[in-house]
């Protein structure tokens, strides 16, 4: 499997670049997102990719960064998202931003990408919440910086930041148990569920 792919950009395309890396030209189909991190032609790009082989083709698909790649990876393993999808899906916004959408239930925000009806957002979220809920609530911690609060009101804290009212994240944390603000806010979202 070809892990990255480290070279000069030749050309850049809509969705695809063409990197050449010791005198092979690989084209690597890219979101929106990851186009915004390439440089120009005749410039050096580090890219990590994902190679997919179907029956009719072999496709190399380019991220720009690990949170995007593991995004990609779990979203080709919800049911009717295939790659191309998968990277529409990527160019609304940054790994990080579209996780907190998942962790959220925010359907709306996956229907506004062409090829994707109510039904498939609606198993992307259910397939995806409690696997990215963990690393929200990480991101949510690393970024304030202080573990040794609360993780109850860290908990809270997160799904505020998920776009929940205060008063429903209270209500979410009633009854749910754990001792970390991963596992409560894990917990939270998977009975809101």
């Amino acid at each position: 499997m070809i892990a990255s792919v480290r070279g000069e950009v030749l050309s850049r395309g809509a969705d695809e670049v063409v990197v050449e890396s010791a005198g092979v030209g690989y084209r690597l189909a890219v979101s929106a997102e990851t186009m915004r991190a390439v440089p120009k032609a005749g410039r050096e790009v580090l890219l990590l990719s994902h190679l997919v082989m179907r029956d009719d083709a072999i496709q190399l698909y380019g991220f720009a960064t690990d949170a995007e790649r593991d995004l990609f990876l779990m979203l080709v393993g919800v049911q009717g998202v295939g790659p191309k999808v998968a990277l529409a899906v990527l160019g609304g916004g940054s790994a990080s931003e579209l996780t907190a959408a998942i962790a959220a239930g925010d359907a709306a925000r996956f229907q506004a990408v062409p090829g994707i009806g109510k039904r498939t957002a609606e198993r992307i979220i259910v397939e995806l919440r409690e696997k990215v809920a963990g690393a929200v609530a990480e991101q949510i911690v690393v970024r304030r910086g202080t573990a040794s609060d609360d993780p109850r009101a860290l908990a809270h804290e997160g799904l505020v930041g998920l776009g929940f009212q205060p008063a429903e994240a209270e209500e979410m944390l009633d009854g749910v148990s754990g001792e970390t603000p991963e596992d409560l806010l894990a917990e939270a979202l998977r009975s809101a569920a």
